[in-house]
């Protein structure tokens, strides 16, 4: 019986878990383009409820929540946002999943959080690469994209650090 419960629980819990990361996600789309950022680049906000669900539920929540928000850029913004979302998102999500488990004493919430963006942007890096056909997309983006996942890993860990304690006691309803 008290499986049963743990398991209802880890479902509502990602039921409540993927509509805050919806919610995070469509809010992204109302941010402007900002000067000097590079273009269509977002901060991922919706990543931090991955990166909890990946550190507190484990790999299959996690990955579920990615597919959710991918499925939603589908939806939203059309395929080739879907197929930017998932690339970015399941290399991220992984990430997530393997230093949670390994690394999270050494690399802290900011630390994972920025391995976290780097990824996400190699991955969409990868996928702009193969739907352009153009591979030097990596010299002429890839920098800028380093920095910029930099600079948001640190945002996101550090409002991932903010609102752990909240986020586990919702975990825990």
């Amino acid at each position: 019986m008290k499986k049963d419960k743990n398991l209802t629980r880890k479902i509502a819990l990602t039921g409540i878990m993927c509509a805050l990361a919806l919610a995070l996600s469509y809010l992204e789309t109302l941010i402007p383009a900002y000067p000097g950022f590079p273009p269509g680049a977002k901060p991922g906000l919706s990543n931090i409820v991955t990166m909890f669900m990946a550190g507190s539920s484990g790999t299959p929540y996690a990955f579920f929540i990615t597919i959710i928000k991918g499925l939603f850029a589908g939806v939203t913004r059309g395929f080739t946002a879907m197929l930017m979302s998932l690339s970015g998102g399941i290399l991220s999500t992984a990430a997530a999943c393997l230093l949670f488990r390994f690394a999270k004493n050494k690399l802290g919430y900011i630390g994972i959080s920025i391995v976290c963006a780097v990824c996400h942007n190699i991955g969409q890096l990868a996928a702009a690469c193969i739907i352009s056909g153009t591979a030097s997309l990596v010299v002429g983006y890839g920098p800028l994209l380093l920095i910029f996942a930099v600079v948001t890993g640190l945002l996101t860990g550090a409002i991932l650090k903010a609102v752990m304690p909240t986020l586990a006691k919702i975990a825990k309803i």
